[in-house]
């Protein structure tokens, strides 16, 4: 069973189209895995920007988490939006009690490039969050805040890489190459306790159209813990969907439009 900590997104990559893919990951062992949810926030968004945010009660997003693990168990989690220093605290909590493997998407502003985190939530995302993560999959600009340098470039990735494990202590970093240049997607993938550096390649696709993309990859790789899958392996096939969801995104709206995750049933993803 997979559990998702997250904010919603009403503007459709949030909850509800993320059921379509979890268990459809290729090599993924029957029954599929299940999706429960916990709720931090709720946002009011679209393709263009933010228009609005609640943040649950940190005594109910704990409570929810607790609530599955108690009683249907949890074979591991994501994390995306947690907005304030609370939240993450109550989140922490209930990792520590249950002991469920982690991957966090250190999520911090919107596609569009609106803030989804409290600037006195950074200390804590570091302090608290990211150390208890046996993933942390953070992209280009949030690579940048986790590690205090500026990342444009693939040896800037590997730097930021080994400076979040070393210094934050996550047993997995990925820094994720969508905002780097090049006509590749190259993510970098740092293990903290060998210390070895692998890269997932992908060719890159000329749109606009990837929001959602993150939180995406994230809660695939968990999806594929939640089914026993060696961590590496589930990064691989994570890559594999996020890059044909984006391969098959909609031009919707005005801005950045969703990637389409369900076309990874189709191809046997």
């Amino acid at each position: 069973m997979h559990e998702d900590t997250k904010g919603t997104d009403n503007s459709g990559t949030g909850l509800r189209r993320r059921r379509w893919y979890y268990g459809g990951l290729k090599d993924i062992p029957r029954p599929r895995c299940l999706w429960h949810g916990s709720l931090t926030a709720v946002t009011a968004q679209n393709t263009l920007g933010v228009r609005a945010v609640q943040e649950i009660d940190p005594s109910i997003v704990e409570a929810q988490i607790n609530a599955v693990a108690e009683d249907i168990g949890v074979d591991a989690a994501k994390t995306g939006m947690l907005s304030s220093s609370p939240i993450m605290e109550a989140v922490a909590r209930s990792v520590r009690r249950w002991g469920f493997p982690l991957v966090v998407d250190p999520v911090m502003y919107a596609k569009s490039g609106d803030p989804l985190i409290r600037p006195e939530a950074m200390e804590t995302l570091k302090r608290v969050i990211i150390p208890i993560a046996k993933v942390v999959t953070p992209n280009a600009p949030e690579a940048s805040h986790l590690a205090g340098f500026h990342v444009d470039t693939l040896d800037e990735a590997k730097r930021a890489a080994k400076t979040i494990a070393e210094e934050l202590h996550p047993e997995i970093v990925i820094v994720k190459g969508g905002h780097l240049t090049g006509n590749e997607s190259i993510d970098i993938v740092y293990f903290r306790d060998s210390g070895e550096y692998r890269e997932l390649r992908a060719p890159r696709i000329d749109t606009k159209n990837t929001h959602g993309t993150g939180c995406s990859f994230s809660a695939a790789i968990a999806a594929g813990l939640a089914r026993g899958l060696d961590p590496w392996e589930a990064i691989k096939l994570a890559k594999e969907l996020i890059t044909t969801a984006i391969k098959y995104s909609l031009p919707l709206g005005h801005g950045h439009g969703p990637s389409i995750q369900w076309h990874g049933l189709s191809l046997g993803l």
